[in-house]
């Protein structure tokens, strides 16, 4: 099974890649073009600024092709914001793939309540073959100040300052806020049931 990794300027691409190595697996880190669209499973992680991100993928036609990929795609964190229709990290539209907006927190009580979203947080509302064998409120590592609304892509939810989709789905593509990277044992689970797609 070929296992890709798409390369952009985005931050956490290794994490993921020693993920993968802990399960046995060999991600190739690329942004070539029909190594994408050849692999078995892409993954599309991210950490960084939406509007920066996006235009280095146009630049190099990366969104488009992201979004005619037929085989599973996981996007993590900032990939799966950049997978959503718009986000207001700098006015940024983005990819379209699932239809919710990203917005940013804003806190009631910025003492207690801050943002960004540091740690970990339980994840609810599982619906997806992605959870498989994921306990009901399992604990997720997160690291952001933006969060996707939920809608009628929302396959999990999570809780900070108000509801928000922590995971969508549709078709062919699976999206996660957190890193399951960084999750120990629950976030494997979720790496690996993606793998078994």
């Amino acid at each position: 099974m070929k296992t890709v990794i798409i390369k952009y300027n985005a931050g956490n691409i290794r994490s993921v890649q020693f993920a993968l190595e802990r399960i046995g697996v060999t991600g190739t880190v690329t942004d070539d073009i029909e190594e994408i669209r050849s692999a078995d499973k892409v993954i599309f992680p991210g950490v960084g600024e939406a509007s920066t991100a996006m235009n280095y993928l146009k630049a190099r036609n990366l969104d488009q092709v992201i979004k005619e990929l037929k085989q599973p795609v996981l996007g993590i964190c900032l990939g799966m914001q950049l997978m959503c229709n718009y986000s207001e990290e700098n006015d940024t539209p983005c990819m379209g793939i699932f239809d919710v907006d990203v917005k940013k927190f804003t806190s009631p009580i910025p003492n207690l309540l801050k943002i960004p979203q540091i740690g970990w947080n339980n994840i609810t509302n599982l619906h997806s073959t992605l959870f498989e064998h994921v306990p009901e409120n399992s604990y997720m590592y997160f690291v952001h100040s933006y969060y996707a609304a939920l809608g009628a892509d929302t396959v999990a939810m999570t809780n900070y300052i108000i509801n928000y989709s922590c995971a969508l789905q549709r078709d062919n593509f699976y999206a996660v806020q957190f890193h399951p990277e960084k999750s120990a044992e629950a976030g494997a689970r979720i790496i690996q049931n993606f793998l078994n797609l």
